[in-house]
């Protein structure tokens, strides 16, 4: 048993209340730490995606309870990648949120954001559902906090209306929960995974009707549509580097799916058979059609980088519903890209804010430093749209070709390509009044005297586009990883044998390809 795997969860949730604590009042302090706890994290975060990176298994026991007994948190190629993801997601954004000094403008920006890392992180490599359950709500007080992080009527509203629509997550989430362990007797996921293979046709009412409620909880957190109009306001509102951090929040929800519906529920389980097709299909079809419109008819930038997650998150969900290797691997690379291109998008956002006064997408004068923030928003734009040669282009292609075999081929690559389009037009529309047309209306002295925006915001998004640079670069060596992340998914006896057969140890599939 490896105690590194619980570092993650622990070091977070222990910085978060020193920093209210020991230096509540002294925001140089707060920073310092915040910071230094941040690059810690993505230091164990590359040691446990190393470790896990040859198909090992990690297992952590809390109070050495065995499985499915005691608490357990597990780490795979998938776990370790998104906690890794998460971590230098952090970096940037608090980078971004010190050299804005949106950190300043509210109480416990820095012990809020650690908690948040703390529910992100336990999500990630927890082994069994409650758990899950109860870092999703970790997630949802701490994401409150700092949706309402400096005040504001607007902030306020959007973020009662995000918290009410997550407690009917939660809600729904309790009630799964119930049906399943009135059915199996347990809520550990790899204890699960034996169980539910032996309900007979004739019992499938309750475990059918918890799948369905689970994947209702996790297209919520997910946006994906009838279940997304909690997106566009609360990220719209939000403070620019929590909308970025939240980049990595819906894909907590398509974690969750592509772990649950692999492992416990597969798609040639009988009990869940066409739950996948029927519903989560064309459900992510229409998610991307409408969030790539939403990014044409949005009237402010926040907004329409708003839609454009609903759009990504679509994508994403098009290509698990196929629940092929390839297709899991296609969304694997396509979540990275959106993760990163989205927060980008956001603090750019806060860029244009700064240097305009406001995010209309109408006509106005140039703003402060605009030759730097336009080619940043040109770079970040061209990725969340898909055009060559950045990775947005790229993993639309791996989706495409992921999902040549299905009767829905037709269907997938017209809605695809057809948002596509509707996206480029979107952000070159408001690439034109931000920044193009700006130049030829005049400049008043007001313009003159506004601030630049902080060398430090410049450096985080400037961090950001270069990580997608490299997403691009390395694309072949990333789905190559992806691919055996798939194939170690719909092969998950080795994680249900580590956890349940044979606890504490360290187990490396035999069965794949290291």
């Amino acid at each position: 048993m490896t105690h590194w795997i619980v570092a993650p969860v622990v070091l977070p949730a222990l910085l978060a209340p020193f920093i209210v604590l020991a230096a509540r009042f002294h925001i140089g302090i707060q920073r310092v730490f915040s910071v230094a706890g941040v690059l810690a994290l993505i230091a164990i975060a590359a040691g446990l995606a190393w470790e896990t990176s040859d198909g090992t298994i990690l297992l952590y026991q809390l109070g050495d309870w065995a499985a499915p007994f005691g608490i357990v948190l597990v780490g795979d190629r998938l776990s370790t990648m998104m906690v890794l993801l998460t971590a230098i997601l952090a970096l940037f954004v608090l980078l971004h949120a010190i050299g804005s000094g949106w950190d300043d403008r509210g109480w416990h920006f820095h012990a809020l954001f650690q908690f948040q890392l703390m529910g992100i992180m336990g999500a990630f490599l927890t082994g069994d559902l409650f758990n899950l359950f109860v870092f999703f709500e970790v997630l949802l007080i701490a994401s409150y906090g700092l949706m309402i992080h400096s005040g504001g009527n607007e902030r306020l509203r959007a973020g009662v209306q995000y918290v009410l629509f997550n407690l009917i997550g939660s809600t729904l989430f309790l009630f799964a929960l119930g049906s399943i362990y009135a059915e199996t007797g347990t809520l550990n996921m790899a204890d699960l995974a034996n169980r539910v293979q032996l309900i007979g046709p004739e019992e499938t009412v309750g475990i059918r009707v918890a799948a369905v409620l689970l994947l209702l909880v996790f297209a919520i957190k997910a946006a994906v549509v009838p279940l997304h109009f909690w997106l566009p306001s609360s990220y719209a509102e939000a403070p620019a580097p929590v909308a970025a951090l939240f980049a990595i929040m819906t894909k907590v929800g398509a974690y969750a799916i592509i772990r649950v519906y692999t492992m416990i529920f597969p798609p040639e389980l009988e009990v869940t058979s066409g739950l996948h097709d029927l519903w989560l299909l064309p459900a992510a079809l229409i998610s991307l059609a409408i969030g790539m419109i939403g990014v044409l008819a949005a009237k402010k930038l926040d907004r329409l980088v708003a839609f454009s997650i609903i759009g990504s998150m679509g994508m994403v969900m098009v290509s698990i519903s196929l629940f092929t290797p390839d297709g899991i691997a296609a969304a694997l690379y396509y979540i990275v890209h959106s993760t990163l291109a989205g927060a980008a998008l956001f603090l750019i956002a806060d860029l244009v804010r700064a240097g305009r006064g406001d995010l209309n997408l109408t006509l106005r004068p140039a703003m402060a430093g605009t030759a730097l923030t336009a080619g940043l928003f040109f770079l970040g734009a061209i990725a969340m749209a898909g055009l060559p040669p950045l990775s947005g282009f790229l993993g639309k292609l791996m989706v495409l070709e992921a999902a040549f075999e299905t009767p829905l081929m037709v269907w997938i690559w017209v809605i695809v390509l057809s948002s596509s389009l509707i996206s480029i037009l979107g952000f070159a529309r408001a690439g034109s009044l931000l920044f193009w047309k700006a130049h030829s209306v005049d400049h008043p002295e007001d313009v003159e005297r506004r601030s630049r925006p902080a060398t430090m915001s410049y450096v985080a998004v400037g961090g950001l586009v270069s990580l997608l640079t490299a997403h691009t670069v390395f694309a072949g060596q990333v789905h190559g990883y992806t691919t055996t992340m798939a194939a170690q998914l719909f092969a998950p006896e080795p994680y249900i044998s580590t956890v349940v057969d044979t606890p504490g140890k360290l187990s490396k599939p035999k069965t794949e390809e290291n």
